[in-house]
């Protein structure tokens, strides 16, 4: 049996038992879309398989540095931090080609906790897709910076002064791809083994920039593969002696790294509903009103696409990221990018997430937001033409300037409590106020600079 081919808990246990596994690995993803899991044994996977398992809640209340986050209904000090009910998905099983005779599986939580896993929260905005005969088909692609440095070197430098794999911007190199043809060919390699295959990979501008496109497929399995490349990007890079960093923006000088969402509605058949033969460049209503309801309900969401205090660094003029929720045909400077033409690319591109966001809440948030639209029937303005950056538009289009704003117009955001339950928004809005009152405490290198000497 092949690995991708396994659907159910009898072919997941069949599957390790005849590998003679003696332990498998399994991984569920936090708020931050951090992959969080551990080795437990076959003995232990097969009670799991049956009957679900428990894993610490903590995951659901701590940060980036596994600090304890206040203010959440689900999980904290006053729930006394209990295991919460988890579920294995045996169809996620995959091989982690360079530890021996390993398999992976991805889980979700389950229950009443499940009203605050991301990967559930997807699969809710899916269901509601599915049962209005819609079923979102998508893909992520990535900006992220390959540094010449290990976990001990950053930390020694106290994160300055990094050394990027490579000198100077140097967009779409051959000379680049070839002279790191090795680190190019084997990650290639590892995307294919591990499922999340790459579609297009390339240098982009920045020194050690580099840009990889994934292959499109159903929602939650483009998801599952977007968090694992991530992943496995970074595991692999440090296997080398290298670092991968996926940060919004990781140098002021340098634009920032992008984490686009693409998407198409498909209906029972798989066609696209998106085009329209007959329509201006091939939209059809249906296309009309999912990107209205992006365009509507971005300003209002925005935090589940720029979730840190880095975030906003990279939303700033003339860098390619957009700065206000405008949409454009094949415009590169909105937000909400129609890519038009034929059956097949007909497709709206998402292009305000970074690298840094979690893909599961990015993809709902981009999908629940278009679905807003065709429930509603909105009505899309004209395409922007031309740079969206000198755009005049209307100020409800206009976009929250910090994660703190951003955070509190999601916590009383109506439309988000109705798509994604009144849990899940309050407890992400706490945890994202959290990492605001967290950075607020940080001396920053240009405060330093700015009042050491002079103030």
């Amino acid at each position: 049996m092949q690995l991708r081919d396994v659907k159910t808990r009898e072919q997941a246990l069949e599957l390790v038992k005849s590998r003679h596994c003696k332990h498998v690995k399994i991984a569920i993803t936090d708020f931050n879309g951090i992959l969080r899991g551990k080795y437990i044994s076959v003995e232990k996977f097969e009670g799991a398989l049956k009957h679900g398992m428990g894993f610490c809640d903590v995951i659901l209340g701590i940060d980036t540095d596994d600090q304890l986050i206040d203010n959440l209904k689900t999980t904290g000090w006053h729930t006394g931090y209990p295991d919460a009910p988890i579920k294995i998905d045996p169809s996620s099983c995959r091989e982690i080609p360079f530890e021996d005779n390993t398999l992976l599986f991805l889980c979700e939580f389950d229950q009443t906790s499940a009203a605050v896993c991301p990967r559930q929260l997807l699969k809710r905005v899916i269901k509601r897709a599915n049962d209005m005969g819609l079923f979102p088909y998508c893909a992520f692609e990535y900006e992220f910076t390959v540094f010449d440095e290990t976990m001990e070197s950053v930390r020694e430098k106290n994160y300055r002064n990094l050394k990027p794999i490579t000198p100077n911007n140097f967009g779409y190199s051959i000379m680049r791809n070839t002279f790191l043809s090795e680190f190019y060919t084997d990650l290639l390699s590892l995307a294919e083994q591990m499922d999340f295959p790459i579609e297009g990979f390339h240098t982009e501008i920045g020194p050690g920039v580099l840009e990889a496109a994934l292959v499109a497929d159903s929602a939650i399995n483009a998801a599952d593969k977007a968090n694992l490349f991530k992943t496995m990007t970074k595991v692999y890079a440090e296997r080398q002696g290298l670092m991968a960093s996926f940060m919004a923006k990781w140098n002021s000088e340098m634009q920032g790294q992008s984490g686009h969402f693409h998407i198409s509605l498909l209906d029972k058949n798989g066609h696209n509903v998106f085009y329209d033969e007959k329509a201006d460049a091939n939209m059809s209503q249906t296309m009309h009103h999912f990107v209205a309801g992006q365009q509507a309900l971005m300003p209002e969401w925005l935090v589940l696409a720029a979730p840190t205090v880095n975030s906003f660094a990279r939303l700033v003029p003339g860098v390619w990221a957009p700065t206000s929720a405008l949409w454009g045909i094949d415009n590169r400077t909105t937000a909400l990018r129609a890519i038009t033409g034929s059956k097949k690319a007909q497709r709206v591109e998402y292009r305000i997430g970074a690298a840094d966001t979690n893909p599961y809440l990015l993809a709902a948030c981009a999908i629940a937001s278009g679905l807003y639209g065709i429930e509603h029937g909105l009505t899309l303005g004209k395409p922007t033409e031309g740079n969206a950056y000198a755009a005049k538009f209307d100020k409800k289009y206009a976009l929250p300037s910090t994660l703190e704003e951003a955070a509190k117009r999601f916590s009383t955001s109506k439309t988000a409590q109705e798509y994604f339950g009144e849990t899940f928004v309050h407890d992400f809005s706490a945890t994202r106020l959290w990492e605001v009152r967290e950075n607020q405490k940080a001396i920053t290198d240009w405060q330093m600079r700015r009042y050491f000497e002079i103030i």
